[in-house]
């Protein structure tokens, strides 16, 4: 196998709609692996991808998993920028950010033990933040970030910040993965780094876009998983090709997985309608609120990946794991992608959210 071809990854357009798709595509094949190409083609890419909620988010969705069909890190490269722009023109640019966010960006939302980034007012009215921060992929490659802090009064709030400020260090974190190698996410530490907030409070976390990056997220992982049925069905191809017809487990398996792919891309095209229609938008309190549909978007696209990833990996055992680079890379950056979702912590939320009545059923 080698790296997939430039094919997309088809959501709700016509397949002559997806076609405008495959001269990018082709660039991100060209530059696997090589983080400062896919960086610039990124920012390229953010000049005219569509926004969540602005009339195209299917669109959206087939270009992050079709990039991240092509290879998973450059999704991984790819998915924060775009929200990172959405997120800043959702909430309008902040005013240290002049007219247009400039380079390459990303989003750091992520807290872990022993450590918190706080952010205090400065004398001239502005903010400083100060302290340290897990989880920034790609911090010292990129130009700027959305973040979040700690503020005075206790609660959490978003910043934007320049990260090439010279109170920013990041850590070489020891990264001893196979998946994802080309993107560490390491810890960052701020010393008096100069920060403007994005919106005003807890705006960052309330807003429906909030919801709808998570969804972001999960089409990333669709694409991964597209191709990794892709390669199965290559090769099951090559081999019937080859006089080696496939078996009724490997057709069985086939057929599962086009069930599987089928109900859950057509679960995507129908959730990005109901976000552009303004069903998801979640400002009316008795209206639907964007987030338990994040969270079953995420759940069922997390459990088709695992599920492919499983059919797949029994059919064809453990030769091309061991022999096949592109394959072998494809499913250890998907394995440890799909692990930013919280599995059965996101369904014990889920399914209090159906206790008290957000449910459909």
């Amino acid at each position: 196998m080698s790296y997939s071809e430039a094919q997309p990854v088809r959501i709700s357009s016509e397949p002559a709609q997806l076609q405008a798709l495959e001269p990018v595509l082709e660039k991100v094949r060209a530059a696997v692996g090589d983080v400062p190409t896919l960086l610039t083609l990124a920012e390229d890419i953010g000049r005219t991808a569509p926004k969540p909620g602005e009339g195209n988010t299917a669109k959206l969705w087939e270009l992050l998993a079709s990039v991240t069909a092509v290879d998973v890190a450059a999704g991984r490269v790819l998915e924060p920028h775009l929200d990172a722009l959405a997120i800043l023109a959702q909430a309008g640019v902040p005013a240290g950010v002049e007219n247009e966010p400039q380079g390459t960006w990303g989003v750091f939302a992520a807290e872990g033990p022993g450590m918190k980034l706080e952010a205090k007012r400065s004398a001239d009215g502005g903010y400083v933040l100060n302290g340290s921060k897990p989880w920034c992929s790609l911090a010292a490659q990129l130009d700027g970030a959305v973040i979040t802090a700690h503020t005075e009064d206790n609660t959490r709030a978003a910043f934007a910040l320049d990260l090439k400020h010279q109170g920013v260090t990041a850590e070489t974190p020891v990264w001893t993965s196979r998946g994802l190698k080309e993107i560490p996410s390491g810890t960052v530490h701020f010393d008096q780094v100069e920060a403007w907030p994005v919106n005003q409070g807890s705006w960052y976390f309330k807003r429906p876009g909030f919801a709808w990056g998570g969804m972001g997220v999960a089409a990333c992982w669709l694409g991964g998983v597209v191709a990794v049925a892709r390669d199965y069905e290559k090769t099951l191809t090559k081999a019937a090709a080859n006089g080696r017809e496939p078996d009724q487990i490997a057709l069985a398996s086939l057929g599962e997985i086009d069930r599987i792919l089928a109900t859950t891309t057509g679960y995507l095209a129908q959730t990005a309608e109901r976000i552009d229609a303004g069903d998801l938008e979640g400002s009316d309190p008795d209206g639907p609120s964007p987030w338990p549909e994040a969270l079953r978007v995420r759940g069922t696209v997390a459990a088709a990946v695992e599920r492919v990833q499983t059919l797949v990996t029994q059919n064809l055992g453990p030769g091309p794991l061991a022999f096949d680079e592109a394959y072998g890379k494809r499913m250890a950056d998907l394995s440890l992608y799909i692990r930013q979702h919280h599995a059965m912590r996101d369904d014990a939320q889920l399914g209090a959210l159906a206790l008290k009545g957000d449910r459909s059923w």
